[in-house]
């Protein structure tokens, strides 16, 4: 039996389950400036990737490195939804809430 697809599978599903909310805690914490660690981050798990000589191992990195690029986006889509009071707002930071006059 080949059991590489389920070590994959389980590896993604992992992998995706600590970037959700370590986008939401990032951006709690850090703000939209975080984005860059998301940025260097995927670029470190590509490099990582590239050089890994276990194949599940290389398959994984490159899962962490296009989520950590994934949580770019995501780091500012969290920011509207603290806008949007769908999330809690870091009360340090209430300034970086405030919408610019005109809009929405």
């Amino acid at each position: 039996m080949n059991f590489n697809g389920i070590l994959i599978g389980l590896g993604t599903f992992l992998i995706i389950g600590i970037f959700h909310p370590l986008v939401i805690k990032s951006e709690y914490h850090f703000g939209r400036r975080i984005w860059l660690a998301f940025f260097l981050g995927g670029l470190v798990f590509c490099a990582l990737s590239l050089f890994c000589k276990n194949q599940i191992a290389s398959i994984l990195l490159g899962v962490a490195a296009f989520s950590a690029f994934w949580g770019i986006g995501e780091v500012f889509h969290q920011h509207k939804r603290v806008q949007r009071g769908w999330f809690p707002m870091n009360p340090k930071r209430k300034a970086d809430y405030e919408k610019p006059a005109g809009e929405k």
